[in-house]
């Protein structure tokens, strides 16, 4: 092994993708995880772009500490990023809500929103320290101001 690993006193950490960024950017990150609502445009941009009628979505991350202090294994949180039910609205298709007939009050969300969906509902893309999922204007079945105010079980 060369030297410099040998005597470096610099530890490598494991941090996701997102999170990595998104410190780039702003240098600072709250419970060291990614908030939806913390992302910036730019990296929103670097995402796909979902076309026709289809929404991008962002799944919700559940904290990786319960209130109790009891640290929840990685495992079992990729179980619950998977099996999500709820994620934040990042992108929009150009033909998501317009057609008038099926959505005579107009779209259910809008870019923004944080949303409730089938379990397994979507196409899941896989990103950079995370994923995303591609899901279509319909199987939006409401909108939520706080993810945490669901359960969300491991």
């Amino acid at each position: 092994m060369p030297e410099t690993l040998l005597n470096s006193t610099e530890v490598p950490k494991t941090v996701l993708g997102l999170e990595q960024k998104y410190q780039e950017e702003n240098k600072k990150i709250e419970d060291k995880t990614v908030r939806a609502e913390n992302i910036s445009e730019s990296l929103i941009d670097s995402l796909p772009n979902p076309t026709g009628w289809r929404l991008l979505v962002l799944p919700f991350t559940p904290k990786d500490k319960t209130k109790g202090g009891i640290i929840i294994s990685q495992e079992s949180l990729d179980k619950l990023r998977i099996a999500t039910n709820c994620g934040y609205v990042l992108k929009i298709g150009p033909l998501a809500y317009n057609d008038k007939e099926r959505y005579p009050t107009g779209p259910w969300c809008k870019k923004g929103d944080w949303v409730i969906f089938a379990r397994y509902a979507g196409s899941r893309l896989p990103i950079e320290g995370g994923e995303v999922r591609l899901l279509n204007d319909d199987e939006v079945l409401g909108t939520i101001k706080n993810p945490e105010d669901v359960l969300h079980h491991i």
